[in-house]
């Protein structure tokens, strides 16, 4: 017993001194204090606070809202000040943003939102993802979600309601993203529109006609009514928790309804027709411009032919074009043969 037990000696000792090191070198790697190059500073402005690293300090200060604060349709200025402060974290490298969003974004997403904890994450740098340019508009996107989701609490958003007001709101339904729907209404790329329940496909390209048609949603619910009645909506829904009874509340009308006047609205504004119109008129004012460059290009030969000419000097000498003048008396005949008159023939 004794010859069996003495070689397990050395290792239990061995090993209560592996143990030993965990317990004491762990906590005190935890509790290891960052490098100065990984740590964090705060450039707040108002109810939004911008956390970022070094380097980053004048994007930062770029992105802070005005001295008035973000305002968003048909919510109370003060929407973001109701709660703590919106934690805006300003990545500076791929790493650090799939650490701060857990890595569920997408990769054609340029930011992520968590609304109840009014925290956002945005890429401070430039990748495939976004430009720096563009954050701008990205920040104010996702401003409008945390906005959004604190005038109605507790109450289910519709996927098609939040992003479509986002993309609204911050500006992104402009005239290139027109087109772009144009396009994609034209050449059936764009979901069906049979739904407002869009789905948010992987594609980038693909989510970025969801987008769009969410926001041409968005957009189309506001011009029959007018910012009042957009507040009301929210007034409504934040009280009874339900968008169905709202919307028929407020504009009188039910979800299918809306969605068949809506889907009409897309098609017209942005269907085949629309396309061929633009397009026409394109080609119209392109011909125009042809015909008008031809014509000044025209007379600018012109002009300049005629000063050639004026400046042209003759094709002979001026004393060649008139015949020399005759000497005094008659000269002499010439033979038939063309030999003086005073040639005597042999």
């Amino acid at each position: 017993m004794r010859e069996a037990v003495l070689p397990n000696r050395p290792c239990s000792r061995a090993l209560r001194g592996v143990v030993f090191i965990l317990l004491t070198a762990v906590p005190a790697l935890l509790s290891w204090p960052e490098p100065a190059a990984a740590r964090q500073t705060d450039s707040r402005r108002g109810d939004v606070v911008i956390r970022h690293w070094p380097g980053q300090a004048r994007l930062a200060e770029s992105l802070l809202p005005p001295a008035s604060g973000f305002t968003f349709p048909g919510l109370p200025p003060d929407i973001l000040r109701r709660g703590r402060d919106v934690i805006v974290y300003l990545a500076p490298d791929a790493a650090r943003f799939d650490s701060l969003t857990g890595g569920r974004a997408p990769e054609w997403g340029a930011g992520v939102a968590f609304p109840q904890r009014g925290i956002i994450v945005i890429p401070g740098y430039v990748s495939e993802r976004t430009g720096t340019h563009e954050l701008p508009h990205i920040l104010r996107h996702e401003l409008a979600h945390v906005a959004l989701q604190r005038q109605l609490g507790a109450a289910l958003v519709p996927r098609w309601f939040t992003e479509g007001y986002a993309t609204w709101t911050a500006g992104q339904l402009d005239v290139d993203a027109g087109w772009q729907l144009r396009l994609a209404l034209a050449t059936e790329r764009a979901p069906p529109l049979d739904s407002l329940t869009l789905d948010w496909p992987l594609l980038s390209s693909d989510a970025r006609i969801a987008y769009l048609l969410s926001a041409s949603a968005m957009g189309y619910l506001y011009s029959l009514g007018s910012d009042a009645s957009l507040e009301r909506l929210f007034d409504v829904w934040a009280q009874t928790g339900d968008f169905e009874a709202s919307l028929r509340e407020v504009y009188v009308i039910s979800s299918p309804q809306f969605e068949r006047l809506w889907r009409a609205h897309v098609k017209r504004r942005f269907g085949w027709f629309q396309v061929l119109a633009q397009t026409a008129f394109i080609w119209v004012i392109a011909a125009l411009l042809v015909v008008a460059l031809f014509i000044i290009r025209r007379r600018r030969d012109r002009r300049r032919l005629d000063e050639l000419r004026a400046t042209e000097p003759p094709d002979l000498p001026a004393y060649w074009l008139d015949p020399p003048p005759e000497p005094d008396g008659e000269p002499p005949a010439a033979d038939t043969n063309g030999r003086d008159g005073n040639e005597t023939r042999p």
